[in-house]
């Protein structure tokens, strides 16, 4: 991956032996490697057996989950949150395990459309859930710093799996408590 790097530099036109460059392409490589991350990490070594009993069938949110990925059309960041909810049927998961499975699927080449389907079918997976609805709002740097350069663009997706999808009652109940227009 180094060379890869040593080889972009000099088709943009740039020297990398230049000095403020000697160092570069192994630090791009380092941080590719953390970038794409989840390509390396399983949703079962993820989990690690973090699901408890719990009694409780009301609905749990995670709101405001920071994430970071590339786009795999520009390979440019984008950037945002994801809301996570989910209605639990006998387990419940580690408040910190649906924050590292919102990493591992943003830690790969994605559009932000397959990794809201793909944190929702793994919370799926992994607890066994009466529903799960996750929310996805992000800004898009391949759409603010090059092409149409827009700003002030938001993407917002959203995957409703059970309950979530043919309840009305509880998606509205999820974007009631997320504060969003019903």
């Amino acid at each position: 991956m180094e060379q890869a790097f040593r080889t972009i530099l000099e088709q943009v036109g740039e020297d990398p032996k230049r000095e403020g460059l000697l160092d570069t392409p192994a630090r791009a490589a380092k941080a590719m490697e953390f970038l794409t991350k989840g390509y390396s990490e399983t949703l079962d070594s993820l989990v690690n057996e973090a699901l408890f009993a719990s009694e409780t069938s009301e609905m749990i949110l995670v709101q405001d989950i920071e994430l970071y990925s590339m786009c795999e059309h520009h390979m440019l960041p984008f950037i945002g949150k994801c809301h996570v909810a989910y209605l639990p049927t006998g387990r419940v998961l580690g408040l910190s395990k649906v924050a590292r499975i919102v990493d591992m699927y943003a830690r790969r080449l994605q559009i932000q459309e397959n990794l809201t389907k793909q944190i929702a079918e793994a919370i799926q997976s992994v607890t066994g859930a009466a529903g799960v609805g996750v929310i996805i709002e992000a800004q898009h740097m391949c759409m603010m710093m090059r092409g149409v350069e827009k700003q002030n663009s938001m993407m917002k997706t959203s995957i409703m799996l059970g309950q979530f999808q043919a309840d009305q009652s509880t998606r509205m109940e999820f974007l009631s408590i997320l504060g969003l227009p019903r």
